[in-house]
């Protein structure tokens, strides 16, 4: 070989190279490409507390319009009254106590149930919260399995307990075998939760918080999901993607209603760019928290609409609740609710 032509093969060898590359890097584009378009983006929404019946009405109404199931995460106290919160009994306290409260009345209770139970009607995952609300990080195996028993016992009894009359006739059956999941009060959990959890046959638990978006994992045959930070503001700070977080972040957690638009933009913006990050990417489930709470004049339930109505129409995206997400992903029938209504 002639050096003139090993000095022409050498020259062209980086342009070889650098087509190569380009030529695999082009490939691989295609192919996440072509994986997202086979894999639908899916939305989880999820609100804790499920308290004040405006707020049922509200996001049952949004369900309704965007065709989509979300996941309620119910404190039972709120199904007990000044007459009938003596039966419940906190871990750790010797007389009834409750960090959020009760109901006010027995028509109350009655207007959260029938939200409840056209919830359940409507396809949406009726979930656990606990009861009294409790940071949990300290308790014990036995006292999780208390809180735990004594909700099934007041969302079960709910109806006779208060005096109450209509009990739907697939009531109990629902409390016993529909609610299957749960999320701990301020995310705070133990290893003993977990040994609970599984073994009072719970599905999943979404009281995690991770990096960013992450696929749920099985332990001990209960599905674990976190929250993700996610950017926002104009400096990217990552937050949970949470409502309370935001409220934090925003004004310290005392209420600014004059800058509820302001906040509410901020919000919106960081749901759809993490959305936007995920539905162009690896198209992992992106996860909304929020609570029944109209914080900062209502900033983050405006933007969680204006979100949740311009992405769940999007024919490759699915809007659903947690025991939809583990019913589509694996099939099993024991996470997909028996009473199925509108929605994905």
């Amino acid at each position: 070989m002639t050096r003139f032509l090993r000095v022409g093969i050498l020259a062209l060898a980086p342009l070889v190279f650098s087509f190569a590359s380009t030529a695999t890097s082009f490939a691989n584009n295609i192919a996440q490409e072509n994986k997202s378009a086979a894999t639908p983006q899916y939305v989880i929404i999820s609100f804790d507390g499920a308290q004040h019946i405006a707020q049922w009405q509200r996001s049952r109404a949004l369900g309704r319009e965007i065709n989509a199931h979300f996941s309620y995460f119910l404190s039972c106290v709120y199904l007990l009254t000044p007459e009938t919160r003596f039966t419940y009994k906190a871990p750790g306290f010797g007389k009834p106590r409750s960090n959020v409260g009760y109901a006010q009345s027995r028509d109350e209770v009655a207007g959260r149930l029938d939200q409840i139970w056209q919830a359940h009607l409507e396809g949406h995952d009726i979930s656990s919260h606990g009861c009294g609300h409790f940071d949990g990080k300290g308790w014990s195996l036995s006292d999780w399995n208390s809180e735990f028993e004594q909700f099934t016992d007041i969302v079960g009894g709910a109806w006779k307990r208060n005096g109450i009359e209509g009990e739907p006739a697939g009531w109990q059956d629902f409390v016993h075998d529909e609610i299957r999941g749960f999320r701990a009060p301020y995310l705070s959990t133990n290893n003993a939760l977990y040994k609970a959890l599984a073994g009072q046959g719970f599905l999943y638990d979404a009281s995690g918080v991770s990096k960013g978006p992450v696929l749920p994992k099985a332990r001990g045959g209960v599905e674990r999901f976190s929250l993700p930070l996610i950017p926002e503001g104009p400096n990217e700070r990552n937050v949970i993607a949470m409502d309370y977080n935001l409220y934090v972040r925003h004004s310290g957690g005392k209420e600014r209603p004059e800058k509820a638009s302001v906040y509410e933009e901020r919000a919106y913006e960081a749901f759809l760019a993490s959305f936007d990050k995920q539905y162009r990417g690896q198209r992992i489930p992106v996860q909304l928290g929020f609570h029944f709470t109209l914080m900062n004049g209502g900033a983050y339930w405006n933007a969680l609409e204006r979100f949740a109505r311009e992405v769940c129409s999007k024919n490759d995206v699915r809007c659903v609740s947690y025991r939809d997400y583990l019913a589509a992903q694996a099939g099993d029938e024991r996470a997909r609710p028996k009473a199925e209504g509108g929605g994905t």
